[in-house]
């Protein structure tokens, strides 16, 4: 008999009067259909106690395994959930922008399984990229993102973020010429707001500031943690666990109290041009 346990997040409470429920990693409370099991012999296997049993708890124990819940001795799921590891033929990154932030996505990178190197804006992209990321701390100039726009029809991932004040942008992995690219962000915000005239100049510049806006070691932690998740996401073609689908997510983070909020976003369709009727 295999040796498992809960696995991290997941955790068995005793409800008085209503027997056992199941916190999942989401922060849901499901109930448990012990039957004739007995309560204490179920939490006593679901935290690692290979000893004695029958064949409802050996059920009851497969479908806490089924449903993720459990790991074995070794630390991986038992379900055969275990995150996958980056394939090959995704691992090569090209980094570009600013240091302040990639410099810690490319260590949290590393640690997924890729190989990310520096570039240099301009650079021709080497048959063996698999991504290009490109992070600015500040605005984005205009026309700077038009031809990374088109890697995607290369089957080149393509993934930016940018600084906006004191808000900071975590668009979308486009990895297909149906995805979300950076000119669609741009046009798809002019429509979000009254003030698009505002936007479009503050985009197009001059700007005049007071102190620059500096960021924090923290808030690059983050926005490298989000840019490296969602990369991540996409070389191993796991499933996502929000409310919206990765690749059509725009995060807005709000640098000052490092708040995280999501925002559907979908490509902005070519427009054709009406058929001409001969008069």
């Amino acid at each position: 008999m295999s040796r498992s346990q809960l696995a991290p997040g997941v955790e068995v409470v005793a409800v008085d009067g209503r027997g056992l429920a199941v916190r999942t990693p989401d922060g849901e409370f499901l109930r448990v259909n012990t039957g004739r099991v007995d309560a204490d012999a179920l939490r006593a296997r679901l935290t690692g106690d290979p000893a004695g049993g029958d064949r409802e708890l050996d059920r009851l124990v497969d479908a806490f395994a089924e449903a993720g819940y459990l790991t074995t001795e070794d630390g991986t799921p038992a379900a055969g959930t275990a995150p996958a590891a980056w394939p090959a033929a995704r691992r090569p990154v090209l980094l570009l922008g600013d240091p302040v932030l990639t410099e810690p996505l490319a260590r949290l990178l590393r640690a997924a399984g890729a190989a990310p190197r520096p570039g240099t804006p301009g650079e021709s992209v080497a048959p063996d990229v698999a991504a290009v990321v490109w992070c600015l701390d500040g605005p984005v100039p205009p026309g700077l993102w038009d031809d990374a726009d088109r890697l995607p029809q290369r089957g080149v991932a393509w993934q930016r973020c940018h600084r906006e004040g004191w808000q900071a942008y975590v668009e979308p992995v486009a990895a297909a010429p149906s995805d979300v690219t950076a000119a669609h962000l741009r046009a798809r915000r002019l429509a979000a707001t009254p003030a698009h005239r505002e936007l479009a100049a503050y985009w197009d510049g001059p700007r005049t500031g007071g102190a620059p806006v500096r960021l924090t070691a923290p808030a690059a932690a983050l926005l490298a943690a989000l840019l490296a998740d969602d990369l991540a996401r996409w070389a191993t073609d796991a499933p996502g666990t929000g409310a919206l689908p990765a690749r059509r997510r725009l995060r807005r983070v709000d640098l000052r109290t490092l708040t995280v909020t999501e925002h559907p976003v979908l490509p902005v369709p070519a427009v054709t041009r009406p058929p001409v009727t001969a008069r």
